[in-house]
């Protein structure tokens, strides 16, 4: 009865079965890793998150923290049940199982108490702990007990195999003495084993938040560009409405200009139409007195009725001005850039250098803002933050977020510019940025530009226009990427990483006997549009 209680209390409330690497929510319950995160994905789909059991509400995608002692307990218990793991039935107990005490390696069979009472008690007949595989007891070749064990083929082996088989003349000991030695060994690797899984689980546990962090970043982004396509839409449509508005008053305005002219030029006609009438009256008279009387008069007026106002300039009514088309060009321009910058940038990060870490042959500016290689050592105090070498680290550290910051570099010499962990080491070659493990940089060396990781270096750019950069760090997605603020702005490269730790921005000045002036600068970051293929 205990043990079906027990069972009760080490069974997953999903599954109904007992627990599978149980991990443990805020509220206190316990699911299998693998039920609560079907679970979980589920409720992701329908936009909220709960509890299975307790129906407990949660802000966000919960963390799950793994029970390790629940673990123990559910292992241990699948151990102790009967057809579990370690138990071993009687072959001869057919129709009830009874457990076994003993197995004989001789008859390849497992004996309950009953059953070993009357096993034959020769010496072939040899009897081990109980084992669900007798038959993996003896040998392949020779059908004989597994006694002995080759060092040299790391394989058991029998007395034939020892003394006429293939393993005559190695270095042969008993079972027992190579498995003393191999469990000596398992001793000594469990501590490091353990160390390893709790390494992991911290990082999956790092992990999990990550992925909660994203998907909360992900939702205020989303956010975020449902409001500003909801602007965009707007600003476009007032836009699209003042075009129109000013490509409408500008047909109005033309149309009347025209109608005005037409109405002259009708009553300009009408003044024409009689004078031919008075000119045609005049060819049929034969009073020749009258048509010399009034000949003169005829002409002038004839003269001042085909004069046509030319003061106007015809063409002017023909177009439309396009100034206001090319404006509402310009103010949609204007948006885009708005909307990039909004979306694709956050407000620079303000850098400063830590002059503790600053290695003896470097010079800081009073503004802490440049770091150039000095000649003249520095008299420093020995700290664990100074460096050895001609290096020096930020003031701030970056854990989360997206920041970027625009440094320039001396056009001669050598310099690397990056981000490292806290955790790097201060002396030796390998305290470079970029030479070890820990760190990501740009160098900067005769005109060409290189990227180094783990002391491996790749050349990606030898068409240098400027020795200004943009670095920029989206600590969630694990990029670190490198620009050159030329125009148009160049994409150098890309490092792809999982970070783990706080990351500082790092600078180093090298010395060479031609080029021996390097220097690097932070400056003040600039709102410039990066391409977003590369963001």
């Amino acid at each position: 009865m205990a043990s079906v209680d027990l069972r009760d209390e080490l069974s997953c409330s999903i599954c109904l079965s007992i627990y599978t690497d149980p991990v443990t929510l805020s509220c206190g319950h316990n699911f299998c890793r693998g039920c609560i995160d079907d679970v979980l994905g589920r409720q992701e789909q329908a936009g909220g998150y709960s509890c299975p059991q307790c129906r407990a509400r949660f802000l966000g995608r919960p963390a799950l923290q793994r029970n390790v002692t629940l673990c123990a307990i559910a292992e241990r218990f699948q151990f102790s049940q009967p057809g579990g793991s370690g138990e071993v039935f009687c072959t001869y107990c057919i129709h009830v199982p009874v457990p076994a005490v003993k197995s004989c390696l001789h008859c390849e069979a497992s004996l309950c108490q009953d059953h070993l009472r009357v096993h034959s008690r020769s010496p072939e007949h040899v009897l081990s702990n109980p084992s669900t595989e007798p038959k993996t007891r003896k040998c392949a070749v020779h059908k004989k007990i597994l006694e002995y064990y080759c060092s040299e083929d790391s394989t058991p082996i029998c007395v034939s195999c020892r003394l006429d088989g293939e393993h005559g003349g190695h270095l042969v000991e008993s079972l027992e003495k190579a498995s003393e030695k191999k469990r000596s060994q398992l001793f000594q690797l469990l501590p490091k084993l353990e160390s390893k899984r709790s390494e992991m689980e911290k990082r999956i546990q790092i992990l999990e938040e990550r992925k909660i962090s994203v998907h909360d970043k992900a939702a205020d982004v989303t956010k975020d560009i449902t409001v500003i396509f909801r602007d965009i839409r707007r600003d476009l449509e007032d836009l699209e409405k003042r075009v129109l508005m000013e490509v409408s008053r500008q047909e109005k305005q033309a149309s009347l200009t025209v109608s005005d002219l037409i109405r002259q030029m009708e009553v300009k006609k009408d003044e024409i139409a009689k004078e031919i009438r008075h000119a045609e009256a005049l060819c049929h008279t034969t009073d020749p007195l009258r048509v010399l009387q009034e000949q003169v008069s005829c002409r002038r007026d004839l003269e001042k009725g085909l004069k046509v106002e030319t003061t106007r300039n015809d063409h002017e009514v023909d177009n439309l001005s396009m100034d206001p088309i090319s404006n509402g060009l310009q103010a949609l321009v204007d948006i885009i850039r708005k909307v990039t910058k909004g979306v694709y940038l956050p407000d620079p990060t303000d850098v400063t250098l830590d002059v503790s870490t600053s290695g003896d042959y470097i010079t800081v500016s009073d503004d802490l803002k440049m770091a150039a290689y000095s000649e003249r050592q520095n008299d420093l105090p020995k700290t664990p933050e100074r460096f050895e070498c001609n290096q020096i680290l930020s003031r701030q550290t970056f854990s989360s977020g997206v920041h970027y910051w625009d440094v320039e570099g001396s056009g001669s010499g050598m310099w690397r510019v990056g981000v490292c962990s806290p955790s790097m080491g201060r002396a030796g070659s390998e305290a470079i940025i970029g030479s070890n493990g820990r760190s990501w940089a740009l160098e900067y060396f005769i005109s060409q530009y290189s990227a180094v990781h783990g002391n491996e270096e790749v050349q990606v750019s030898e068409d240098i226009a400027c020795h200004r950069l943009r670095v920029r760090l989206d600590y969630e997605a694990g990029l670190l990427s490198f620009y050159e603020l030329s125009d148009p702005i160049k994409h150098l490269h890309t490092f792809s990483a999982i970070f783990t730790e706080p990351l500082h921005a790092a600078f180093w000045v090298g010395w060479d006997s031609v080029y021996k002036e390097s220097w690097v600068k932070i400056e003040d970051s600039e709102m410039m549009d990066i391409p977003f293929s590369h963001m």
